[in-house]
């Protein structure tokens, strides 16, 4: 057996930046240290900073019920509304939000001041997308299908502003915008799909095509580790989706040629290790 393994594969620059910071912030002993949400979508990971004493908020409420202690925002990034809030309970704010996702609060500000209606492309439940939507002056509206692109109704020649979840698959992108194109909206389009994604699911296309078996590594609430599966499994019948080592199944890759291996960004290279060892023992 052979045994690929995507060289983009595991932590991106924004992840391994997030997950940093909080392991400082640990390392200085300043109590309580609470994170706005899980630091990435990696249960081992979140696991591993609770048993050192790092909470994580699930909500707004939680956050409102603080007196003291340092509030890490993830990668993902928040609305304006919970930086100040952190403001107004006197807690500590140490910001991790991506730089790639910065960029787009400062685009989605600025456009939607000037009046343009702001549409997101990306999932309306996931947290970055959240964040997003919480520095438009005006409601934003999220566009996930091709099926919602064309069910858009706003006058002829509207002014809107169209941008992208960081992790959102690149050519699905290109397809809803070919859509909205149709519609004859005076329109600034900013593909915000930041690099490492789109490098990582364009290896992951690659191997998958070539490969006989295929292993996709990621957390299960993962968005970019699922966009990857879907992504290998249309090349890839034999496309497997695990969290650790302990849910690969060897028996339906004893007799295979060829196993690729990708992994998600929020997937620790330490893991990717293991189901590498394990397949090429």
């Amino acid at each position: 057996m052979q045994v690929k393994v995507a060289k983009s594969a595991g932590f991106c620059f924004g992840v391994q930046r997030a997950v940093d910071t909080v392991y400082e912030q640990v390392e200085k002993g300043i109590r309580p240290i609470y994170t706005y949400g899980p630091i990435i979508h990696n249960e081992v990971v979140v696991q591993d900073l609770e048993e050192k004493g790092v909470r994580v908020l699930d909500s707004k409420e939680e956050l409102e019920a603080l007196t003291e202690g340092t509030v890490i925002i993830r990668s993902h990034g928040v609305g304006r509304e919970i930086y100040d809030l952190i403001q107004k309970k006197g807690l500590i704010c140490v910001d991790a939000t991506c730089p790639f996702v910065k960029k787009i609060h400062r685009t989605v500000e600025k456009e939607s001041a000037a009046g343009r209606q702001i549409i997101i492309i990306g999932n309306d439940k996931h947290p970055e997308v959240e964040g997003i939507k919480g520095w438009c002056h005006t409601p934003a509206i999220v566009v996930e299908s091709s099926e919602q692109a064309e069910a858009l109704e706003l006058a002829e020649n509207s002014s809107v502003c169209i941008v992208s979840q960081t992790t959102f698959n690149y050519k699905k992108f290109q397809d809803l915008v070919e859509i909205l194109d149709k519609k004859r909206y005076d329109r600034v389009v900013v593909n915000t799909i930041c690099n490492a994604t789109e490098e990582r699911q364009t290896e992951a296309r690659q191997i998958a095509d070539e490969a006989d078996a295929m292993i996709v590594i990621g957390g299960s609430h993962s968005s970019n580790t699922q966009k990857l599966f879907e992504i290998c499994r249309k090349e890839c019948e034999n496309t497997y989706y695990i969290q650790t080592v302990d849910d690969l199944n060897l028996g339906v890759l004893r007799s295979t040629g060829l196993v690729g291996i990708t992994a998600g960004a929020s997937t620790p290279k330490k893991i990717i290790e293991e189901v590498q060892k394990r397949c090429q023992n």
